[in-house]
């Protein structure tokens, strides 16, 4: 069923920014930006976790939440312990919340049109894990850039 590969591949993938936010030395070292960078890590951890927890736990998980986007922007020095902690408790619930989705409700018009356009719940889901992937990405690059460890 899509919403269990779905679920696995978000479960991955949460994992892997777990791991790339364990891989910086230190906390200043998540706050750090690179020349012609303007977001930190951190900031980017944030941001994922807020988007993640909106359109997926909120939106389809019926998860309280209130997203403050600005804040994910300009919020500075989360410890990296409390950001890996914020990140672990959404690798737990964002895969529960979509492998509980029937495909009904992976077929049907999700609820709000976030990128302009009426998609289904099936293909914004695919679209967010697309963005978690970009986020991912700029995160290991900017862990390279500023701590010089290559691996």
């Amino acid at each position: 069923m899509l919403s269990t590969e779905l679920a696995a591949l978000y479960s991955r993938d949460l994992a892997r920014l777990v791991q790339e936010l364990e891989a910086f030395p230190d906390s200043s070292t998540l706050w750090q930006i690179a020349p012609g960078v303007t977001n930190a890590a951190g900031t980017l951890a944030l941001h994922v976790e807020g988007n993640l927890r909106e359109y997926i736990g909120r939106q389809l998980g019926h998860v309280e939440y209130a997203r403050d986007r600005p804040l994910e922007f300009s919020q500075r020095g989360v410890e990296k312990v409390d950001l890996i902690a914020r990140i672990e408790s959404v690798r737990v619930l964002i895969p529960r919340v979509i492998e509980g989705l029937p495909e009904e409700a992976l077929a049907a018009t999700y609820p709000e049109q976030v990128v302009g356009v009426p998609m289904s719940t099936r293909q914004f889901l695919i679209h967010l894990a697309g963005h978690l992937n970009y986020h991912l990405g700029q995160i290991n690059y900017l862990r390279r850039m500023t701590t010089g460890n290559s691996v």
